[in-house]
């Protein structure tokens, strides 16, 4: 049977200046700073591989989201990315589902649903789970 493990991050600010939290919603076992300078800290608890890629996954996007949206000139007020991954016992990372809803003044939804799917294309950990198919869905504020 196949099964979901799900994170998310709420994101403020701009990649360099900003800082996120990083909530383990499938095993409940926390809720983890994030920010540039700590990107590479490891979580404290037990959890499963499925849940820290989905939480590496949604903090990533963010970040990168967070980074083209400042760049452009148009930096967002707050981004809520959900990555929900799906693992199937003896086949593996069957998918990877990213959701985003940004409050992101003055741009409209066009092209915050561009920025979203180039951050979901270029963001490192996009690129390392390649071989896993990737879909976004994307909500304004």
């Amino acid at each position: 049977m196949a099964t979901t493990r799900s994170a998310s991050t709420i994101w403020t600010g701009t990649l360099f200046e900003g800082s996120g939290e990083v909530t383990m919603d499938s095993s409940g076992v926390g809720r983890y700073p994030v920010s540039w300078p700590a990107r590479a800290e490891e979580p404290a608890g037990k959890t499963s591989p499925e849940e820290l890629i989905a939480a590496a996954h949604s903090a990533c996007f963010s970040m990168a989201l967070s980074n083209g949206l400042a760049k452009s000139g148009t930096p967002a007020t707050r981004l809520e990315t959900r990555a929900d991954v799906d693992f199937q016992p003896g086949t593996g990372i069957t998918e990877i589902r990213l959701h985003v809803r940004g409050d992101v003044p003055g741009l409209d939804a066009d092209g915050f649903t561009a920025a979203a799917e180039d951050a979901k294309n270029n963001c490192p950990v996009s690129q390392a789970l390649k071989a896993v198919p990737i879909t976004l869905s994307v909500e304004p504020a």
